[in-house]
């Protein structure tokens, strides 16, 4: 399947948010990294990752996404995880990821 990326942002909660759809694998997982870190060096915001369309994420998807958050980390910003899939929320639970990003929805919110 294929991967696309929606980015926008949204001046209302000062955030980048990027909607992910089909699988962020090895194939794709640098193209979306490229597209955050671009984005977060144009304007220094947190960043609100929308999984609602997003089917699958594998080692280097979840690599992508921690090379992207120590970035976000260094200008005091957070990431924040929304609609994750219960098969991707499985991934960050097993790694313990969950501790380290903001899941939308939850008590850590």
């Amino acid at each position: 399947m294929s991967f696309n990326t929606d980015v926008r942002f949204c001046n209302e909660e000062n955030k980048w948010v990027f909607t992910l759809e089909g699988d962020m694998d090895i194939y794709t997982s640098d193209i979306f990294k490229d597209q955050a870190i671009k984005s977060f060096e144009e304007k220094n915001a947190d960043l609100l990752i929308d999984g609602k369309k997003l089917d699958y994420i594998d080692s280097t998807g979840l690599g992508a996404l921690i090379g992207i958050l120590k970035r976000v980390k260094e200008a005091d910003h957070k990431i924040y995880l929304t609609n994750i899939k219960p098969n991707i929320r499985k991934l960050f639970d097993i790694t313990e990821l969950d501790k380290l990003f903001i899941i939308r929805g939850e008590d850590n919110e």
